[in-house]
C-alpha cells in the first residue's frame, strides 16, 4: 500500500473537515467560524486530490513491502515521522492508523469471502460430479461398440457410394453405347427403308399394271411398251438376285431341317451325337449355312475348311457332353464352354434374323458380332485342343517307347515262335501309335519326338563297360557241357570260383583269416545263377563288393592290427600270411601248367619267403616290383589304368601299399568271374532251374530251411484272394473265373511282397524268395517313393488347375533324387520339393501355403513305420498296386503287349504319368522273378496249393 503523507492526509475529505494551521496550532471547531460551504470550497480538486490518497474499498497488494509496513516497527517508525512533523496533530494521526487498520481488515474479510466463495463452488461442483450417475464398462464397451459401428456404417456407405457411382458410370457407359448401336441401326434401318423406297418407285414406274376399263388401250400398250423396255444386263441382275435369294432361303431351311440344337445334343447319347455330326449332310449343311454368314474366306482347301466345319460343330459337344468332351474342370476348359456358348448364341440370333423381308441376308452388324464370337471361340479351342494333344502325345510316346523296350529285351531269346508273336504285336501298336502321334504332332515333329524319346530310353539302360573285359589270362573258351546229372552241381561249381573261403593251400592262422576276410566274398554259387536266370546280362558289380560301408571297417580294423603287429616286431607272420593269400587268389585265375601259374607259385611260394624273413633278407620293394610287373598280363585291357595308377602311387607306408594292391587284385577276381559268367550264361541259364531247385532240396533235406514262412505267407495270400472273389460275386453265384487258383494266389502274394510301403520283414518273406530279399526291399522303397513323388505332383497339378495326365518330368525327377538322398531333416527335404516346384511354376501364397503343409504331411506318413493313412497316398498306392496286379496277370506274349501298349494312359489316368517307364522296367523285372521262382520251386506250391 503506498504510503501516505500528512499534507494528504489533511486534504482527505475524512478528515474532520479540518485544515491545518499555518501556525502549527490546532484550532478547535468550534472556534472555526467558516461554514461547511466554506470547507468544502477548500478541498483541492479531484484531480489533485486522486494524487494523494486512494480509495478506502481499493484492494490491498500483498507484497514483502506492505508486509513490512503494516509491521508493528514500521507503524512505530511512521507514527514517529508524523508526531516528528505534526506533534499538534495526535488525534489526526490515530485515526489515519485507525482507519488503515479498518481497510486492511477488509480487505483480507474480501479476500477470505472469495475464497470461501470459491471452496463452496468447489464443492457444489464436486457434489454434483459425485450424485451424478457413473456409466458402468458394459455401457462404455456398448458405447464403443456403437461408436465403431457407426464409423463402420460410415466406411461401407463411403464404399457403396463409390460403387453407386462406379455403377453409374458403367451404366451410362452402356447407355451411351446402345445410344450408339441404335443410331447406327436407325442409320441402316433408314438405308434400308431408303432402298425399298427406291425400289418400290422404281418397281412402280417399271412396272406392268392389271388391265382396267378407267385406261384407253392407247395409255396400255404405252405402259406394256415402256415395260418391255429393259437391257439384257438389267434383266440379268434381276434374275441373279432373285437365284441368290432362292439359295438363301434353301440352305437355311435345310440347316434349320437338322434340327441341331443344345437341347437336343444334350438329350441324346454321346456316341449318337457325334454318329450325326460326321454325317455328310450335316457337314455340307453347316459348311452353306458358315459361308452364307461370312464365317468361310474360301481361301483354304477343302481339308481346311472341312476342319473349321468340325471346329464350329465342337461347340455343340462341348455344351451338350462336356464330361465326355473335356478331361477336367480347368481354367481353358471353362474359357472353351463360354465361348461355345456365345458363339452357338450370336449364331442362333442371326438366324433368326433372316427372314424374306430382308432377302435373308445376315445383318451386317449381326455378322460381325458372330465373326468376332467365332473368331475368339476357335482361339480358344486352339488352345485347349494343344494343351491336350500336347498331353495325348506324351502319353503315346510314352507307350512307343514301352513297347520298344519290349522288343529290345527280348529280341535276343532262342526261341523265335516267341520273337516272332512279340514282334508282331509289337508293331501292329506302334503303327496305330505313330499314325496318332503324327497326325496330332505334325510328321516332322512326331518323328523328332519319337526318336529323341527312344534315344533317351536305350541310353538310360545298364551299360556294359567300355573297352575289351577279357582278362588275358583267361582261357579262349570255357568247354565241356553242364549236364543235368547229379553231379551237374559239382560240374557248375567248378565253372564258377568260389572266393568265399581260403584255399587248401593257405595256413590257418590268425593273420592268413584276417586278409582273406579283408579280400572281397562273392555271392555264392545258387545266388549267380539265380540272378542269371532272372537278367541274362547280370554281372557282379564291383562298387557293392568292394565300396560298402562294412568292408571298409573291415579293412580298417584287419590293417590296424597288422600295423600294430608290424610295430611290435611280429611282422613276419603277416609277410608270410600276405603272400599266401595272394598266391591263392592268382592262381585261381590261371590254368595248371600255365607260364603265369608256374612263375606265381614259385616266386611267391609261403616256405622260401618265411626263410627269407627268418634270414631277414625279404623286400618289400622287391615284392611290390614283382607285384607290378605280373598284373598287367593278368588284367584285362580295361584295368590298365588302375595297374598305372597303382604302381604310381608310393603314398603312405607299406601297409598302405598293401591295401591298394589287395584292392586291385579284388578288381582282377572280379572281372574274371564276370567273364565266366559271360561264357557260360547261356547254359547256366538252361539249367538253372534244375541246379536251384536241388539246392533247395539240400537245404530242406539238411534242416538249414523249412517251409513254415512260406505256408503262413501262402495262407494269408489265399485268404486276400477269396476275400477278393466273395467281393466279386456278392449273390453267391460261385462263378469259376472267380475260384482261387494257384496262379492267382501266387501272384497276389507276390505283389503284396514287392509293392508294399513299408520295410520288409524277414519274418513275413517265404524261404522260396530268400534270394530275392534285397530286390523285393529296393522295389518297396521305390513304391514308396513313387507314391509320395506322385501325391506331391497331383496335389500341386490340383492346385494350379492343371491336367492330371501332364507329364512333370523334370520335377518328379528331382524330388525322386531329393527322396532318394540320406534322410535329412523333414523341414529341409520339404522346403526343397517346394522350391523345385515353385522353379518350374508360380504358385499363389495361398496355393504355396496349401502345397507346404501337404508335402510335410505325405514326408511324415512316408517316414512313418506302418503304412500311409493319407487318402492321397491310399489312393495312388491302391491304384499302382491293381496296375501292377494286372501287368503280372498278363500271360500270353499278346497280352502282354496290349498291357504295355495301355499301361502310359492308365498310370496317367491314375495320376503316376511321370512313372510309365519305372513302373514298365518294375513289372518286367517282377515278372521274371515269378517265373523263375515258379520254375524252381513250382512243386512245393503246387504242394501248398492242394
Amino acid at each position: 500500500m503506498r504510503r501516505v503523507s500528512p499534507k494528504a492526509d489533511a486534504f482527505r475529505p475524512d478528515s474532520l473537515g479540518r485544515r491545518p494551521s499555518t501556525s502549527g496550532i490546532p484550532e478547535d471547531d468550534d472556534l472555526t467560524m467558516s461554514s461547511d460551504g466554506a470547507a468544502s470550497g477548500l478541498e483541492p480538486p479531484a484531480r489533485v486530490a486522486a494524487r494523494f490518497y486512494r480509495p478506502t474499498n481499493s484492494r490491498r497488494r500483498s507484497s514483502a513491502a506492505s508486509s513490512r509496513r503494516n509491521s508493528m516497527s514500521s507503524a512505530h517508525s511512521h507514527h514517529s515521522h508524523h508526531s516528528h512533523h505534526s506533534y499538534h496533530g495526535p488525534q489526526s494521526g490515530h485515526v489515519a492508523q485507525h482507519l488503515r487498520r479498518a481497510s486492511i481488515l477488509e480487505s483480507r474479510k474480501a479476500r477470505l469471502a472469495d475464497r470461501a466463495a470459491h471452496a463452496e463452488k468447489v464443492r457444489l461442483r464436486a457434489a454434483m460430479a459425485k450424485a451424478a450417475p457413473r456409466p458402468s464398462n458394459s455401457e462404455e464397451r456398448a458405447l464403443a461398440a456403437q461408436q465403431a459401428r457407426e464409423r463402420y456404417l460410415a466406411g461401407v456407405t463411403a464404399a457403396c457410394a463409390e460403387e453407386v457411382k462406379r455403377a453409374k458410370r458403367v451404366a451410362e457407359d452402356m447407355k451411351e453405347r446402345r445410344e450408339a448401336e441404335g443410331r447406327k441401326l436407325r442409320g441402316e434401318m433408314e438405308e434400308k427403308l431408303a432402298e425399298a423406297e427406291k425400289r418400290r418407285v422404281e418397281y412402280k414406274r417399271n412396272g406392268k399394271r392389271g388391265r382396267t376399263l378407267s385406261l384407253p388401250r392407247v395409255d396400255e400398250k404405252k405402259v406394256v411398251a415402256h415395260a418391255v423396255a429393259l437391257t439384257r444386263a438389267e434383266a440379268a441382275s434381276r434374275v441373279q438376285a432373285t437365284w441368290r435369294r432362292h439359295r438363301r432361303r434353301q440352305t437355311i431351311r435345310r440347316f434349320a431341317a437338322l434340327g441341331l440344337t443344345v437341347e437336343r445334343v444334350r438329350g441324346a447319347e454321346f456316341a449318337d451325337v457325334g454318329e450325326l455330326l460326321s454325317r455328310e449332310d450335316v457337314l455340307a449343311s453347316t459348311a452353306e449355312v458358315l459361308a452364307l454368314c461370312g464365317l468361310r474366306d474360301g481361301e483354304g482347301g477343302p481339308i481346311e475348311e472341312r476342319a473349321a466345319v468340325r471346329t464350329f460343330l465342337s461347340a455343340y459337344l462341348v455344351l451338350g457332353h462336356p464330361a465326355q468332351v473335356l478331361s477336367s474342370d480347368g481354367e481353358q476348359e471353362r474359357d472353351l464352354t463360354a465361348k461355345s456358348e456365345e458363339l452357338l448364341m450370336c449364331f442362333d440370333r442371326l438366324l433368326s434374323r433372316c427372314t424374306p423381308s430382308n432377302g435373308y441376308v445376315p445383318p451386317p452388324a449381326l455378322s460381325r458380332a458372330l465373326s468376332e464370337a467365332h473368331r475368339t471361340f476357335c482361339a480358344a479351342f486352339a488352345a485347349w485342343k494343344a494343351h491336350d494333344s500336347s498331353t495325348l502325345v506324351q502319353t503315346m510316346i510314352a507307350q512307343y517307347v514301352e513297347l520298344d523296350t519290349i522288343w529290345q529285351k527280348i529280341k535276343d531269346d532262342t526261341e523265335e515262335f516267341v520273337k516272332a508273336e512279340y514282334r508282331d504285336g509289337i508293331r501292329n501298336n506302334q503303327v496305330l501309335l505313330m499314325v496318332r502321334i503324327k497326325r496330332l504332332a505334325g510328321p516332322d515333329r512326331a518323328k523328332a519326338m519319337m526318336r529323341d524319346a527312344i534315344r533317351g530310353a536305350r541310353r538310360g539302360r545298364a551299360k556294359r563297360p567300355a573297352g575289351d573285359a577279357r582278362p588275358r589270362a583267361a582261357a579262349a573258351e570255357v568247354s565241356g557241357p553242364l549236364d543235368v546229372a547229379p553231379a551237374a552241381t559239382q560240374a557248375l561249381d567248378s565253372r564258377l570260383p568260389d572266393l568265399r573261403a581260403p584255399a587248401h593251400d593257405v595256413r590257418d592262422s590268425r593273420q592268413a583269416d584276417g586278409l582273406t576276410r579283408v579280400m572281397s566274398t562273392m555271392p555264392d554259387n545258387r545266388a549267380l545263377v539265380h540272378e542269371l536266370a532272372i537278367n541274362k546280362d547280370y554281372r557282379i558289380p564291383a562298387a557293392s563288393l568292394l565300396q560298402s560301408e562294412p568292408r571298409r571297417r573291415l579293412c580298417a580294423a584287419v590293417f590296424d592290427g597288422m600295423r600294430r603287429d608290424v610295430q611290435a616286431g611280429q611282422g613276419d607272420r603277416w609277410i608270410v600270411a600276405m603272400a599266401e593269400t595272394i598266391r591263392a587268389r592268382l592262381l585261381r585265375l590261371l590254368t595248371p601248367g600255365n607260364s603265369l601259374h608256374t612263375l606265381i607259385s614259385e616266386a611267391l611260394d609261403p616256405a622260401m619267403i618265411e626263410r627269407e624273413c627268418a634270414m631277414g633278407s625279404f623286400s618289400y620293394e622287391r615284392f611290390f616290383s614283382f607285384m607290378l610287373s605280373i598284373l598287367p598280363r593278368l588284367c584285362a585291357p580295361f584295368r590298365d589304368g588302375d595297374v598305372r595308377r597303382l604302381a604310381a602311387d608310393q603314398d603312405g607306408d607299406v601297409i598302405d601299399r598293401l591295401a591298394r594292391l589287395l584292392q586291385v587284385i579284388d578288381l582282377l577276381s572280379l572281372d574274371f568271374a564276370n567273364y565266366i559268367l559271360q561264357q557260360n550264361a547261356a547254359r547256366l541259364i538252361g539249367q538253372a532251374a534244375g541246379y536251384e531247385q536241388r539246392r533247395f532240396e539240400e537245404d530242406l533235406a539238411s534242416g538249414a530251411l523249412t517251409l513254415e514262412r512260406t505256408r503262413r505267407w501262402w495262407a494269408g495270400a489265399r485268404d486276400k484272394v477269396v476275400a477278393e472273389a466273395g467281393r466279386r460275386d456278392p449273390d453267391g453265384v460261385n462263378h469259376p473265373a472267380n475260384a482261387p487258383t494257384p496262379e492267382k494266389i501266387y501272384l497276389q502274394g507276390l505283389n503284396e511282397l514287392a509293392m508294399g510301403t513299408t520295410e520288409l520283414d524277414a519274418a513275413g518273406l517265404p524261404e522260396t524268395l530268400g534270394l530275392d530279399a534285397e530286390r523285393l526291399g529296393r522295389m518297396r522303397a521305390d513304391t514308396l517313393r513313387m507314391v509320395t513323388t506322385g501325391a506331391i505332383l497331383l496335389t500341386a497339378k490340383n492346385l494350379l488347375k492343371r491336367d492330371v495326365r501332364a507329364q512333370w518330368r523334370g520335377e518328379a525327377t528331382k524330388v525322386w533324387e531329393l527322396l532318394s538322398s540320406p534322410p535329412g531333416r523333414p523341414a529341409a527335404v520339404a522346403a526343397s520339393i517346394l522350391s523345385t516346384i515353385e522353379a518350374a511354376h508360380a504358385l499363389p501364397a495361398a496355393s504355396r501355403a496349401h502345397l507346404s503343409s501337404a508335402v510335410s504331411r505325405f514326408l511324415a506318413q512316408a517316414a512313418a513305420p506302418r503304412p500311409p493313412t493319407d487318402p492321397v497316398m491310399k489312393l495312388l498306392h491302391h491304384r499302382l498296386r491293381a496296375h501292377m496286379h494286372a501287368r503280372l496277370g498278363a500271360r500270353s506274349a499278346g497280352e502282354r503287349v496290349r498291357v504295355a501298349s495301355t499301361a502310359s494312359e492308365a498310370l496317367a489316368r491314375s495320376g503316376l504319368p511321370e512313372f510309365v517307364g519305372r513302373v514298365g522296367a518294375m513289372a518286367e523285372e517282377l515278372g521274371r522273378v515269378g517265373e523263375v521262382d515258379r520254375a524252381a520251386h513250382g512243386r512245393w506250391y503246387d504242394g501248398l496249393g492242394a
